[in-house]
């Protein structure tokens, strides 16, 4: 798997295939297929239905008088097996160069159990159930192999995971000093830190402080490096959007909002405190600066 990582020969077919996933004319569609309306990526949803009917499938291959049942699975989990796909592609085309290479053999090897799936059930409808059983067992093997690539792209490469969940061990309670008012230009975005954990300060045009994390949840892009409009900033590696009232994730491909701040201004000073968004919690509104 590291050396995968570093296959560096892959670069030029992920560069194209990526260009190509971008430049389809998903619109809204884009962040349905992202899974933000989840919360997480919906790509693991989705694969759950073709590995579970294809071992379902292989199971009622040891039992007699199961073939129709197994070839109706098959046939399902091939169905299915689109739409999963082209969630985890439009994922992929958002990963950074070690994630693309591991997906690009996860996505090959999946493809292939898919070949290997319909030759299967090509020949089961033609009569020829043990080559069927042989071509199922076979894609039941690749299955498998893909489902270690892609345990590898979210647990190792904390592909799809959120990157701004540990924001919230990090930062000590109360308030923290993050600098004067003066220090914060209107409609800059600008890093600080709070117990060295990377914070974003944008002060508005109507007086008001907003602080987010750092750490762009996709994929730990810097949001201080990115734009500030209409009340959000986007993230500058893949063009994220978080709401700065509240780190809202209003655009895609992050699926998880930032971590937000409390603000208030103390003697020309702007303090910051994590918000408590646990039952009960409180959360002021953002300050305002005479």
């Amino acid at each position: 798997m590291d050396r995968l990582e570093r296959a560096s020969a892959l670069d030029s077919t992920v560069a194209l295939l990526s260009s190509r996933v971008r430049a389809l004319p998903l619109g809204s569609w884009r962040d349905v297929l992202h899974g933000r309306w989840l919360g997480h990526p919906a790509h693991p949803v989705l694969v759950e239905v073709p590995i579970g009917t294809w071992f379902s499938a292989a199971v009622l291959d040891c039992l007699p008088g199961q073939q129709r049942a197994a070839g109706i699975l098959i046939g399902v989990g091939i169905a299915a097996a689109a739409p999963a796909a082209l969630t985890g592609w439009v994922d992929w085309a958002e990963q950074g160069p070690r994630q693309k290479r591991v997906g690009l053999v996860h996505a090959a090897v999946n493809g292939t159990a898919v070949a290997l799936y319909s030759g299967s059930l090509i020949v089961r409808m033609r009569g020829r159930t043990g080559l069927g059983k042989a071509l199922g067992l076979a894609g039941l093997s690749v299955v498998g192999l893909g489902s270690a690539l892609g345990g590898h792209l979210a647990y190792r490469q904390a592909s799809g995971a959120n990157h701004a969940e540990s924001v919230s061990n990090l930062v000590g309670a109360g308030w923290h000093e993050v600098g004067a008012v003066s220090d914060f230009e209107v409609g800059q975005s600008i890093r600080r830190y709070v117990d060295q954990v990377p914070v974003v300060v944008v002060r508005e045009s109507g007086n008001e402080v907003h602080v987010l994390a750092d750490s762009c949840s996709h994929m730990g892009g810097p949001l201080s490096e990115g734009t500030v409009s209409d009340g959000c900033v986007r993230c500058p590696w893949h063009g994220s959007v978080f709401r700065l009232v509240d780190g809202w994730n209003v655009g895609g491909p992050a699926t998880a909002p930032q971590p937000a701040f409390d603000t208030r201004v103390v003697d020309t000073r702007v303090e910051v405190r994590l918000r408590n968004l646990e039952p009960g919690g409180s959360a002021e509104v953002p300050a305002k600066m005479a």
